[in-house]
C-alpha cells in the first residue's frame, strides 16, 4: 500500500508540479484554501488539476474570515493596496503557511499520512515562512503536539516536505511538471490579481515568465500584458 501524502494545492505551478514530483510514491490528498485572496482564479485552476492529476481527495476549504483579520496588512488581501511588479515585503501575508500547514497536518495526522506538503522552493527565499528552518520547527511543533498518540501508534509522525527542503528551484519544478502534464502546465494559475487571464505585470506573473525562460519551455500562458 502506497504512503498516503496530504499537499497544499493551490492549483500554481509549484504545487502542481510537487505532484507530479511525488505522486508515483504517495496516494495524494490536496487541500486548497479560500482566504479572501485577490487572485481566486487559482481555486478553479486547483480543481481542474485535482482531476487531472488523479488526487484521491480534493477539499477546498473556505478561510475567508482570515480577509477581515488580515486587512490592508498585505497587497493579497487588501482591497487597498496596488501589486507590485518586484518582491516588496507588502505580499508577504503573515505566516500565512502556517495557517495552511496547521489545517493540512490536522488532516494528515487523521489520514494516517506521514508526509504534509508545501510548494515552497529555493526562488522564495523572500518569504520566511517559506524556509526549510521555518518548515522543521512547524513539523517538530506538531508532531510534539500529537506525540501521545504517536507513542501509540494511533498517529503518524509527519514530515512537512517542499521542494525547498530538497534544493529545488522553480525551474526544476516545471522541467518535472512538463513531462507529466504538457502544454496543460500553461493552465496553473500563478497571478496576484482577480482578471481572466494572467495580468503579466505582479510580481508573481514575472516570477512565472522568468522560471520558464530558465527552464528553456516556450511559455504559452496567456498575458494581458
Amino acid at each position: 500500500m502506497m504512503k498516503k501524502a496530504v499537499i497544499v494545492f493551490s492549483g500554481g505551478i509549484d504545487s502542481v508540479c510537487a505532484v507530479s514530483y511525488l505522486k508515483s510514491k504517495y496516494d495524494l490528498y490536496g487541500i486548497t484554501f479560500s482566504y479572501g485572496q485577490k487572485g481566486n482564479m487559482e481555486i478553479s485552476a486547483a480543481k481542474s488539476f485535482a482531476k487531472k492529476l488523479g488526487l484521491k481527495q480534493h477539499k477546498i476549504i473556505d478561510i475567508g474570515f482570515m480577509k477581515d483579520l488580515y486587512g490592508d496588512s498585505n497587497v493579497l488581501t487588501s482591497a487597498k493596496r496596488k501589486i507590485p511588479t518586484e518582491f516588496e515585503y507588502s505580499i508577504v501575508v503573515p505566516i500565512r503557511n502556517a495557517v495552511f500547514l496547521s489545517i493540512a497536518s490536522a488532516w494528515a495526522f487523521t489520514l494516517n499520512a506521514s508526509l504534509v506538503v508545501y510548494g515552497a522552493h529555493t526562488g522564495d527565499q523572500h518569504y520566511p515562512d517559506c524556509r526549510p528552518i521555518f518548515a522543521k520547527k512547524l513539523e517538530s511543533a506538531f508532531n510534539q503536539g500529537e506525540i501521545d498518540g504517536i507513542n501509540l501508534k494511533l498517529r503518524k509522525n509527519i514530515e512537512i516536505w517542499s521542494p525547498y527542503r530538497e534544493g529545488l528551484s522553480k525551474k526544476d519544478l516545471l522541467k518535472k511538471g512538463i513531462k507529466s502534464l504538457g502544454d496543460s502546465i500553461f493552465k496553473t494559475w500563478s497571478c496576484y490579481s482577480n482578471k481572466k487571464y494572467h495580468c503579466g505585470i505582479c510580481e508573481s506573473c514575472n516570477n512565472r515568465k522568468i522560471a520558464f525562460e530558465k527552464a528553456g519551455i516556450k511559455d504559452k500562458t496567456k498575458y494581458l500584458k
